[in-house]
């Protein structure tokens, strides 16, 4: 079974699934697929209005702000987070339902980049809920 990136959670709980049951399915998780302006390619983008289709982009733009920081040096979780809201609160309608710094194998919410980590998030855009994440590594 095949997955994107940005479903990730998705994945994992799959793939924990499949091992403990011994089903015999192999769960892939692939690169995310985005549009040419960042936002990650997904069935749910068609149900934006065209005011926050425009204004979706945001979260692949945190989400690199967050990136820049550790490939920078930043390690700490915390101002990670606070970083990504900053980026999301420019746009007014986008309404956070989470932030978070996980390990990217136990999706295990950390206070440091130690290893291999996902930075998640899930915001609101009226009704329509947009999930993405991106990895990164100290």
């Amino acid at each position: 079974a095949y997955f994107g990136q940005e479903d990730a959670q998705q994945a994992f709980v799959l793939r924990r699934m499949t091992e403990d049951l011994d089903l015999g399915v192999q769960v892939e998780v692939c690169p995310t697929v985005r549009e040419a302006d960042g936002l990650a390619m997904s069935s749910r983008n068609v149900r934006l209005t065209p005011e926050d289709r425009a204004q979706a982009p945001v979260l692949y733009r945190a989400l690199s702000f967050a990136r820049d920081l550790v490939e920078g040096g930043e390690r700490r979780a915390g101002v990670l987070d606070a970083a990504i809201r900053a980026v999301l609160a420019e746009t007014p309608s986008a309404e956070i339902d989470y932030v978070e710094v996980v390990d990217a194998n136990s999706l295990a919410p950390v206070d440091a980049i130690v290893g291999t980590c996902l930075v998640a998030l899930a915001v609101r855009f009226g009704d329509v809920r947009l999930i993405d994440n991106i990895r990164v590594e100290a």
